[in-house]
């Protein structure tokens, strides 16, 4: 009976269970519902394999609907295998990429092609250095470049990779040397010092020094000293993004004033392991050579000046036309002294994979450069990368590493010979005699090899790492701890043997000589941070709370060896047989910071963020130490708003502003100590100290006022999105050193100057998806800066040193000149006016007129293009600006060549000539009219131009053998550039060296 009355219960309750079922549901849904109670659904395997129309994808999340946890992730074929019901959906969920939802519908096989996600700008995340935050989102100014954009690039430094992709950002390559540095300006120049204005650079979290590391006695053949950013491996960055208004960069301070760039290193992504093998190959030549005189026209114009002056017999030293050398010889020394093929070789490895938890990345590469320049000369780079990231199955911890050690060693003449291969004669002798040995020509010829013999060495080993731990405490309240430590050594020498002189004159090893540099850093960082964030009904509060410590420690030894037995010996200072040490010191500098950060977001519409940082800096000294700097932004998505929400035309606009102060302590350690120095001279055997600086307490910081207004739109669900900026930046306070009486033992004492620099300008970036079929995309991106610096105020300028340096109202990089009027007519000379009217010309009365050398706007347009399997990509930079034209020496005035164009000389009274009379170098009057030609507006000519700064086109290569992908490349760098100016390459102001390259590569990669 009890059994009876227990199925009568359940017989109730299922009867009861399916009325209820028809009265809440609809009979399809009743009946389904029934029929997985009566019988589960049965669970399937289902495979596939995920592409992008071209090649497969791994690292493809894949969940099922309305399930919270991923269920696979792609292997590195982009294949994938799970258990499901019949009945489940599938949610494909890849970055970059469209999510994707495919019903199962009892399918055992379900392959999938991802559409790229090229319109949706607004859900990108930026990384803002302690926090990233959507685009969408942001309330200041940040650039981004990817991967995309930087494995494209056959270039040995991350900064040459930037060159006309980013508004505001103004890159110039220093020179063609490899390892050589690049120039940095974000937003313009603030500080009057020329080292005051580079930016902050953080790699993975670590702030990485940019000071330089370099003596100017062991790199005299670069035009800088040693870049330390030479050590970043380009293939191994995933974005960089560049900080510039006062709401990015306020967060860091005093140590954002000029900019913060942000580099972040390629990760490891979830799924099998992933095998990556690259190899590449190339060759470089000098983008341009100024057209000189050839030998009929060399010769003419010398004979030309002699004859002028009135010289009938040729001095017993002229060489070129006395009979001594052959008048019919000619060489092309440009492209024999520059014209050879720079080899490049580059080599990369990587090997990544993991799981859900735990992910992990290795990387390896080996680059190697040769020169132009005749001789065993090159660039040897080396490194090795790790990264790797975990989360515990609760995922309320994660630990992140990121270590990367590099290892250059660079060989390079210590002399350029760029300026040689330009002056040198086009009869000058044969380089080598018929015995194959350097030709002297009987002591009448400085052979341009000899001093080849000399050479710089630079072996740079550099070791960058962090570890990044957080906890989340709460569900919204997370512990961050950053460590970093990175550790420099740099070793150079330079080598000057005595065979870099004709023998003939007998010098031997006693007077041979060699410099060395040994310079060591190491920094020590620790940033603890809480990050605590909430939503509520209508808004969102996000709140960051950090602080940093910092330790810097550097010593210098530069020493130098006189005098050796033996050149063989020359490698080894102890051998030497006089010896100087001219720096022998340790540095340390200590930094510390508080620094927090407010967002709040209401409703999507109106976000405010407001960041602030007090700093403590050693660089000071007592009460002068710490200084708070902060900033707020604001931003309104006025399409957000219910009279714009479904506007079809308008998908994305956005008005955002922001306003704060940052500072700079960028003036080196101790500068506002009296300290003393080794005079590094023995006298009566006591090596003495003396004096470096003068001590001034009241030396404080830099301060820079930004001001910034934006507008975002984005047209046609974001196929077209405009962005266009206008800022004003002030910097005062200046840091520089203030002249003093000689009586005090010294030229100048560190100070804050009383000068405000002001920098403004516009800055438009456009970006428009011109086809995103399955077979064909194409994407523009476009950028133009336009940039005014001025100098606003400087009391007691006219009294000053500076008087003839500045001028108020005026660019900080100008110069002064003569006002150039031309070739006198009757005189045949160069004229300049006399401005002041006193009836002589001198460089204070007369050089009034200013000629700007600032970029007036710079930018560049890319198109990236991809046909199935084909993707070409080329970019063209473009650059307003004027330049220092060619000119060596008086026409005629020395065994120096010239610019062809100066064929057109006066030659009678009455002749109206660009270039005046020819002379010997006698004629004392036209000698003085060419120098003041020489610094006159003349010589500032339009340096504008276009380049095609980069193009790579690429393969995607089928191959029949399962598992492997193979892409074949060719890529350029400075391929071609369009431009007025004569003086050699358009974007180097340094005729002196050796300017960037031409660089042409071809590669292959496997992925397997």
């Amino acid at each position: 009976m009890k059994i009876i009355s227990l199925n009568k219960g359940l017989g109730a309750l299922w009867y009861s269970l399916i009325f209820g079922l028809y009265l809440c549901c609809t009979p399809a849904q009743a009946n389904k519902v029934l029929r997985q109670i009566q019988s589960p659904p049965q669970q399937i395997q289902i495979s596939g394999t995920i592409t992008d129309g071209t090649s497969p994808l791994p690292g493809v999340a894949i969940s099922i609907k309305e399930k919270a946890t991923t269920v696979t992730i792609s292997d590195h074929n982009g294949q994938y295998r799970l258990t499901a019901s019949p009945d489940d959906i599938l949610v494909f969920v890849f970055m970059g990429f469209k999510t994707a939802t495919v019903p199962i519908n009892g399918q055992k096989t379900i392959n999938i092609q991802l559409q790229e996600d090229i319109t949706s700008l607004q859900e990108v995340r930026v990384n803002a250095g302690y926090y990233s935050v959507k685009e969408s989102e942001r309330t200041g100014s940040i650039a981004k470049i990817t991967a995309k954009d930087i494995d494209k690039q056959p270039v040995s430094n991350i900064l040459a990779t930037m060159q006309g992709r980013m508004a505001g950002v103004d890159i110039v390559q220093d020179g063609g040397t490899a390892g050589g540095g690049f120039q940095i300006k974000i937003r313009g120049q603030n500080s009057l010092r020329a080292d005051g204005n580079s930016p902050l650079y953080i790699i993975d979290g670590v702030l990485y020094s940019s000071e330089t590391i370099g003596y100017s006695n062991t790199t005299t053949g670069m035009p800088t000293t040693t870049s330390p950013l030479s050590s970043i491996n380009p293939s191994d960055v995933e974005s960089i993004e560049v900080l510039k208004d006062a709401d990015a960069t306020a967060i860091y301070g005093s140590r954002g004033a000029n900019g913060v760039v942000l580099i972040t290193t390629k990760k490891g992504k979830a799924g099998k392991t992933k095998f990556s093998i690259t190899s590449s190959t190339g060759v470089g030549k000098v983008t341009k050579f100024i057209n000189l005189m050839n030998t009929e026209q060399y010769l003419a114009m010398r004979r030309s000046g002699f004859a002028n002056d009135g010289i009938v017999n040729y001095p017993a030293n002229a060489y070129d036309i006395n009979g001594t050398w052959d008048q019919t010889r000619y060489t092309d020394w440009q492209k024999e002294l520059l014209g050879g093929t720079a080899r490049i070789t580059d080599l990369q490895a990587n090997v990544s994979g993991g799981s859900t938890q735990t992910q992990y990345l290795l990387s390896g590469t080996r680059r190697t450069e040769t020169t132009v320049i005749p001789g065993d000369f090159a660039y040897r780079r080396t490194s090795v990368r790790f990264n790797m990231n975990h989360t515990s199955e609760d995922t309320k911890f994660k630990i992140s590493f990121a270590g990367g050690y590099t290892i250059q060693d660079n060989k390079q003449p210590s002399t350029d010979l760029s300026r040689i291969a330009r002056n040198l004669a086009p009869n000058a002798p044969a380089l080598y005699d018929t015995d194959g040995n350097l030709n002297w020509k009987n002591n009448t010829f400085q052979n341009p090899l000899a001093p080849l013999k000399s050479f710089s060495t630079v072996k740079t080993k550099d070791l960058v790492a962090n570890a990044i731990l957080s906890y989340s405490i709460l569900p919204n309240l997370e512990i961050k701890g950053n460590f970093g430590f990175t550790e420099l050594n740099n070793d150079e020498r330079k080598i000057t043997p005595s065979t870099i002189v004709n023998p003939s004159l007998g010098i031997t090893s006693a007077n041979s000589s060699a410099h060395e540099n040994a310079t060591e850093r190491q920094s020590l960082l620790f940033e603890p941070q809480l990050h605590w964030k909430k939503s509520f009904n209508n808004s969102t509060i996000d709140l960051l709370l950090g602080g940093t410590a910092q330790q810097q420690t550097t010593s210098r030894l530069f020493t130098q060896g006189v005098g050796f037995a033996s050149n063989s010996l020359i490698n080894n200072m102890a051998s030497a047989t006089t010896k100087y040490i001219w720096a022998s010191d340790v540095t340390e500098y200590k930094y510390q910071a508080f620094f927090g950060r407010l967002n709040y977001n209401y409703r999507d519409k109106y976000i405010v963020n407001a960041t602030g940082r007090r700093d403590g800096s050693s660089r000071f000294g007592p009460g002068k130490q710490f200084a708070t700097f902060g900033a707020v932004g604001a931003a309104w998505l006025f399409t957000n708003e219910s009279f714009l929400k479904d506007s079809k035309v308008l998908s994305f606009g956005k008005l955002r502003m922001s306003y704060g102060v940052t500072g700079n302590d960028q003036i080196g350690d101790y500068q506002f100590l009296n300290t003393y120095g080794s005079t590094a001279l023995n006298y009566q055997g006591i090596v003495g100290l003396e004096p470096n600086r003068l001590f001034n307490p009241d030396f404080g910081w830099e301060s820079s006022k930004k001001l910034e207004a934006a507008l975002e739109t984005g047209f046609m669900n974001d196929r077209l999105f405009l962005t266009v900026g206008w800022y004003k930046n002030r910097s005062s306070n200046q840091l520089v050193g203030i002249p003093v009486p000689g009586t005090t033992g010294f030229t100048s004492i560190n100070a804050n100057l009383d000068a405000t620099v002001e920098n403004k300008g516009i800055e438009v970036t456009l970006r428009t998806v011109n086809s995103s079929n399955n077979d064909f995309k194409w994407t523009t991106n476009f950028t133009i800066s336009g940039s005014q610096n001025k100098l606003v105020s400087f009391p007691g300028l006219a009294g000053s040193t500076y008087a003839n340096r500045y001028v108020i109202g005026e660019s900080t990089n100008i110069i002064k000149v003569y006002q150039y009027t031309g070739v006198n007519p009757q005189t045949g000379l160069f004229e300049v006016a006399d401005l002041n009217g006193d009836g002589l010309l001198t460089s204070a009365g007369d050089k009034q007129k200013t000629m700007n050398l600032s970029p007036k706007y710079f930018g560049g347009l890319q198109n990236q293009l991809q046909y199935k399997k084909w993707q070409l990509d080329f970019l063209l930079q473009f650059v307003k600006q004027q330049n220092y034209n060619y000119n060596p020496n008086v026409q005629g005035g020395g065994n120096l060549n010239q610019s062809s164009d100066m064929v057109n000389a006066w030659q009678q009274s009455g002749d109206v000539a660009p270039y005046q009379m020819n002379t010997s170098g006698t004629n004392s009057a036209a000698v003085n009219a060419y120098y003041r030609y020489v610094d006159s507006d003349a010589m500032i000519v339009d340096g504008s131009y276009i380049r095609l700064k980069n193009i790579s086109l690429s393969y995607d290569l089928p191959l029949q053998h399962k598992g492997i992908n193979c892409k074949l490349s060719l890529q350029g760098q400075n391929v071609l550039t369009f431009t007025p100016y004569k003086g050699g390459d358009p974007e180097f102001k340094n005729t002196g060296y050796l300017p960037p390259l031409r660089v042409l590569t071809a590669g292959v990669q496997l992925n397997f």
